[in-house]
């Protein structure tokens, strides 16, 4: 046998540091695969330099140790990569491959570079190379599903190194040649177990040890899970382990040494524990905590988090290193309790263990946006009506729940859009995910998660046949569109949305969905379109007496008559707005609307009436106590009295504005007053 690796996965599967802090064995694989780094390639041998970065590939069954030793390799050569190491996982925990375009903008985020809303897979893969093309970086790409995962995530940058971690060949990627992990050495694999049992037991029984590891083939995961129940039963006599797994073998059974030992701990385990670990095969992307663990199983949150240690301490779960508790599912187990699972569980019984943990999930997420809400009766008596275990103490505490389980969070809504049962539930859940990342991330930052989730009730909404959620996702997909500059995108999903809007029946969705095709329309420079689509959306609001939209509407139809140089119907619309401001006492926004009108005037040709525009807009600016209005209409001025032929009084205001936005003035220390005074004394000479 070789030296072997003994963490399975690269999971320390085990609750006893002692049998997995330190690396063991692999000592012939490490040296390999080093070789392999300066080994020449393909290309170099032919002549040519090498156009993409080198590749490691580390294959082995899930449990073989593969991820251990690909982190042992990187710990040993991360010194040669300057510029860092990246890491992405492509695949969950039930073998669900990850999106290329998820991890791609994992990793350029973990460079901290943007990855805009909503991009292409090919835009962001486009964008990580470009990071990556002249650095000297080292890239994990761990439990990759097959070779275009890897392929789209290769950089073109030879100095780079790639560690892909798979179960099988990398078919298709030129120059890879793979390193194939076997069992554990006898060596290695005692002293494995001598981490979990102590010296003793194994030295006062070598023959039997050595027994216990052939049984289990050498296999690290299936030596953690023997260590594990060894370790709970210090009663027990290595030998009584390894007699029954030869037991089971001799018997004629094909099943493999993982299985054959998880079979046992499993059958040992007390009927609550037990069914709480097989339905743990549900819990999203891998990852439980108390909360999930108690809504699967239907017992209390306590109850709950007790069984998930001793679980760990069997080396059925691993812990995971964070400030919640939390617990991922090894990869290796996950077939193996979800084959469980569905042989001991009626459908029913599935089905409804699901849809617990997504009420669970429901009301976490409720407490978690009302908590950020405390100066609301309602928030209030929403919080009061919370049990005490889902509550949170205060906003940073939800704030801090929400970032360690985002992962899981997600994937709890991807996984109950895709079971298309439960799509009461999944529409509430995704309501209340938006509502909790905007509350504590805020919509920019969590634009990315944003986009995937609307996606999300777009696909229930067009498969239940929901025209009104349709339209109102459509209207949130098209808006993130928007802001990352796919105009033409957002443009054909607001015509979506108003075909939505108009099928439901819905007045405020049909408005909005003009109103943004309006938009969309002038960011793309067809002014007369987007004047026409802003008027279509004015007529919607007049008729339904919505005087305070409608004063916003013909401000925007009156910056698209100016854009297109119709200054006449500019002027004609924002005076409008204007009229409509006043009457609903909206003082910010007529001096708004005076400041837009003073400009078009100034584009018309008629400065005299521009300069006595923006002084009553100053006047009501004023009155509405915005110093950054006040400041901007002042700035406004100057440029004004600057094409006037008035400069001193033209830096007058502009002093004024710099004072008011707490900048140091420029030249003149002028207060606003001797600016009033400036302008009055101009427009008067003006008059004469």
């Amino acid at each position: 046998m070789t030296d072997q690796a003994v963490d399975p996965d690269g999971a320390e599967l085990s609750a006893h540091p002692a049998a997995t802090d330190r690396f063991l064995g692999r000592t012939r694989e490490l040296k390999e695969l080093r070789a392999d780094i300066e080994r020449a390639g393909l290309d170099t041998l032919s002549g040519r330099k090498a156009p993409r970065a080198r590749v490691l590939l580390i294959a082995g069954r899930p449990g073989s140790g593969r991820t251990r030793l690909a982190e042992e390799l990187v710990r040993l050569v991360a010194d040669r990569y300057p510029d860092g190491v990246l890491r992405a996982r492509l695949s969950e925990p039930g073998g669900t491959p990850v999106p290329v375009e998820q991890a791609a903008r994992d990793l350029l985020a973990a460079l901290g570079l943007p990855a805009p809303a909503g991009a292409a897979e090919e835009d962001l893969t486009a964008a990580l190379r470009a990071a990556l093309a002249g650095r000297r970086m080292l890239v994990l790409l761990d439990d990759a599903a097959g070779a275009e995962q890897v392929d789209a995530l290769l950089p073109d940058a030879p100095d780079c190194l790639v560690v892909a971690v798979s179960q099988g060949p990398l078919t298709g990627i030129a120059d890879v040649r793979p390193c194939t992990l076997g069992g554990l050495d006898t060596k290695s694999a005692l002293e494995l177990l001598t981490g979990f049992t102590g010296s003793v037991r194994i030295t006062v029984d070598p023959r039997c040890a050595e027994s216990l590891v052939e049984a289990c083939q050498g296999h690290p995961a299936a030596l953690v899970l023997a260590g594990g129940w060894l370790a709970a039963r210090p009663q027990a006599a290595v030998s009584d382990l390894a007699k029954r797994l030869h037991t089971e073998t001799d018997g004629g059974t094909d099943a493999t040494p993982l299985s054959r030992v998880f079979r046992l701990v499993y059958e040992q385990l007390p009927g609550p524990a037990a069914r709480t670990l097989r339905l743990l095969c549900l819990a999203p992307a891998g990852l439980a905590d108390p909360h999930t663990a108690s809504a699967l199983a239907g017992c209390s949150v306590d109850a709950a988090r007790t069984t998930l240690d001793d679980l760990v301490a069997l080396g059925l779960l691993r812990a995971v290193a964070s400030p919640l508790p939390q617990y991922e599912v090894p990869g290796c187990l996950h077939p193996l309790l979800r084959a469980l699972a569905e042989s001991q569980e009626r459908p029913a019984e599935l089905q409804l263990a699901r849809a617990r943990m997504l009420e669970r999930t429901v009301r976490l997420l409720q407490a978690c946006r009302a908590i950020t809400e405390t100066d609301s009766p309602q928030a209030r008596e929403k919080l009061s009506g919370l049990p005490p275990a889902l509550r949170f103490p205060n906003p940073r505490a939800a704030a801090e729940w929400l970032r360690i389980r985002r992962p899981a969070l997600l994937a709890s809504a991807r996984l109950a859009v895709a079971d298309g049962e439960l799509d009461t539930l999944a529409r509430r859940l995704m309501s209340q995910l938006v509502r909790a990342l905007a509350a504590h991330v805020g919509t920019q930052a969590a634009a990315p998660d944003l986009y995937g989730v609307h996606g999300l009730v777009l696909d229930v909404a067009e498969r239940r046949g929901l025209p009104r959620e349709k339209a109102a996702a459509l209207l949130n997909l098209g808006d993130l569109d928007a802001q990352t500059g796919r105009t033409r995108e957002a443009l054909a999903r607001y015509r979506a949305a108003l075909d939505a809007g108009r099928e439901a029946n819905d007045p405020y969705a049909t408005g909005r969905a003009m109103e943004s095709v309006g938009g969309a329309y002038q960011e793309l420079g067809d002014h007369d379109r987007a004047a026409d689509w802003f008027g279509r959306a004015l007529a919607d609001r007049l008729a339904r007496g919505e005087r305070p939209e409608a004063a916003r509407l013909y401000g925007r139809i009156g910056t698209a008559h100016t854009y297109a140089g119709r200054y006449g119907e500019a002027l004609r619309n924002w005076r409008a707005a204007l009229a409509g401001y006043r009457r609903s006492g909206d003082v910010a926004a007529s001096a708004r609307a005076l400041s837009e009108i003073a400009r078009v005037q100034e584009y018309a040709g008629r400065p005299e009436e521009s300069l006595r525009t923006c002084q009553e807009a100053v006047e009501w600016a004023r009155r509405a106590e915005d110093v950054r209005l006040q400041a901007a209409v002042q700035l406004r001025l100057a440029d004004t009295l600057d094409r006037l032929g008035d400069p001193a009084a033209a830096r007058l205001h502009r002093a004024a504005a710099e004072r008011m936005l707490g900048e140091k003035p420029s030249e003149d220390d002028a207060r606003p007053e001797q600016a009033a005074n400036a302008c009055e004394i101009r427009t008067a000479s003006s008059e004469d």
